[in-house]
């Protein structure tokens, strides 16, 4: 029997890795207001900073009178030293259902709205041969407005995959909302950190595990 897609794509974070401590992003973000010269920024400067739109961005910047794209670049990089401090600690780790996507015979790329550094570290240090490619966010402000639900990093995926035959396979509403921007079927995997969180679309499938997924495909 035909395989139901050619290429299945994944979020990273939520979904083949555990998610960042909040706290150790937190601290990242810390170093890089010292790193442009703002040694005690507001806490709530801190927390924009954890997911900004580019605006958000310009108006903390503003505030403390330093180039926007100088604080993201600070902010970027320290948050890439900090998830891979993370993941060699063990912190930050695989889940362990994640032994059921060796297998697959569908092509296969990691999407994510983390940095493209970060996830190359992650398939390096969790050897995740199986993934044909993969895109992360650029540690630009370019990047911002790129990251997920808009679906351009998915969509240079599946054209690299060579497929719009594909799933996609997330823990969060914009990882819906991106499917359905680029056209191809998702995956809501609902791990314990999403219970009971609602989402505004219906997913094609909703999962518990990626045990389920070789099911689906």
């Amino acid at each position: 029997m035909d395989a139901a897609y050619d290429a299945v794509v994944f979020d990273n974070d939520g979904v083949l890795t555990t998610p960042t401590e909040r706290e150790a992003l937190l601290e990242a973000i810390h170093d890089a207001f010292a790193d442009v010269g703002v040694t005690d920024p507001p806490a709530d400067h801190v927390r924009t900073l954890l997911g900004p739109s580019v605006d958000s961005l310009r108006e903390v910047a503003d505030a403390h009178d330093v180039d926007p794209n100088d604080l993201w670049t600070a902010r970027e990089h320290a948050a890439i030293e900090t998830q891979l401090a993370e993941i060699e600690a063990g912190r930050k780790r695989r889940y362990d259902d994640v032994d059921a996507l060796a297998p697959l015979e569908s092509a296969t790329a990691i999407v994510s709205n983390n940095q493209h550094e970060t996830i190359a570290n992650i398939l390096n240090h969790f050897d995740f041969e199986w993934v044909d490619t993969w895109y992360g966010r650029e540690p630009t402000v370019k990047g911002i407005d790129r990251k997920k639900p808009t679906p351009y990093y998915l969509e240079l995926a599946l054209e690299e995959l060579g497929t719009e035959n594909a799933l996609y396979v997330g823990d969060s509403w914009v990882d819906v909302e991106a499917a359905d921007a680029a056209g191809i079927d998702a995956a809501f995997l609902r791990r314990d950190h999403v219970e009971g969180v609602g989402l505004p679309a219906a997913p094609t499938y909703e999962i518990e595990s990626l045990e389920e997924l070789p099911g689906l495909l």
